[in-house]
């Protein structure tokens, strides 16, 4: 049993609504067209964490527990989650997305853009069923998300901090949509709006805290653990905190050889696997890999300091447990 798992078997009424969640979410990803069906279905049926519904799911336990408007919500918040999945792989030229073709190799690259975008529209009729709050805080966090994926491409302007840049950056990607799927689940069971929103400013900080673990798993991590080849963000060019860090040493005069012998490695040719084998080698011996972990670790204990607000008792240790699980992956 996963770390997930375990945490969800905590609260008694959590499994049973995740499986009604799956259920639907199985029925959203399919039926409209036969001719989108496969794609559709494709990256739903490879599995995936399901973070975001677990939220969902786990927040209602503040009020009145997962009814029907708690499970359509956490439905929405996944499907918006797998729609990104789609259009992420194109534009980052991803091959594989868990542990199967990305759509765009089997079908296309039109085809998955569209596949995603379908996603999106069948996400957006499950909001509406909501409400004009939800529909409200889907439409910012749909904003949130392009922007996130824009300023990553095109990078920080002059003038702008590149590691505040870049934590905005996962805030809007990745923090936006957790943040709203904990929202959902506090609002729709009937919680308070203290509550709802402490649970909303955590999911916020713990998508940040998870993002920035990835960043150390990708240079520190066992593939055969992970399933992640070492160094793959940054074959892509990605500038993770790792490197983030690494420059802003260099730009204050204070980098030592070491770190410089590995920012040359990583800004030099990294398509052969040799010199990608090479660069991380050099970047997990230095000591901003470690100092990347701290980072993580303190947006995990900022996120757990935003459920002060909420009663003692499972949800709450639940929500700690599951941020101090993210960033326990690395170590």
């Amino acid at each position: 049993m996963s770390r997930l798992e375990l945490i969800s078997a905590r609260l008694e009424q959590v499994d049973p609504a995740l499986a009604e969640v799956e259920e639907r979410l199985a029925a959203a990803v399919r039926g409209a067209d036969r001719l989108t069906e496969e794609p559709a279905a494709h990256l739903s049926d490879a599995g995936g964490k399901r973070l975001r519904p677990l939220l969902t799911v786990v927040t209602s336990q503040l009020g009145s527990g997962a009814g029907d408007e708690v499970v359509r919500a956490a439905v929405a918040v996944e499907l918006t989650h797998l729609a990104t999945l789609y259009h992420d792989d194109i534009m980052d030229s991803a091959e594989v997305r868990r542990g199967v073709p990305a759509a765009h190799v089997v079908w296309g690259n039109n085809v998955a853009i569209l596949t995603g975008d379908l996603l999106f529209a069948r996400a957006s009729s499950l909001v509406a069923s909501l409400g004009a709050e939800a529909v409200q805080l889907h439409a910012a966090t749909f904003e949130r998300l392009c922007l996130g994926q824009l300023h990553e491409t095109v990078g920080p302007v002059e003038g702008d901090d590149a590691i505040e840049h870049y934590l905005r950056v996962l805030a809007d990607k990745t923090g936006s949509l957790i943040s709203s799927a904990a929202y959902y689940g506090a609002r729709f069971s009937g919680a308070d709006q203290a509550q709802a929103d402490a649970v909303a400013a955590f999911g916020e900080k713990v998508g940040v805290a998870f993002q920035l673990a990835d960043d150390v798993i990708d240079v520190a991590s066992d593939p055969e653990e992970s399933g992640k080849v070492p160094g793959t963000d940054l074959r892509e060019g990605v500038a993770t905190m790792p490197v983030l860090l690494l420059r802003a040493r260099r730009a204050a005069g204070t980098l030592d050889e070491a770190g410089e012998r590995a920012l040359t490695l990583l800004e030099g040719d990294l398509s052969g696997d040799a010199e990608l084998a090479a660069a991380v080698s050099a970047l997990r011996d230095h000591e901003v890999l470690e100092e990347s972990r701290e980072v993580a670790r303190r947006w995990a204990d900022d996120a757990v300091a935003e459920l002060a607000v909420l009663p003692a008792g499972e949800v709450k240790d639940g929500l700690s447990e599951l941020a101090t699980m993210l960033v326990d992956r690395i170590g």
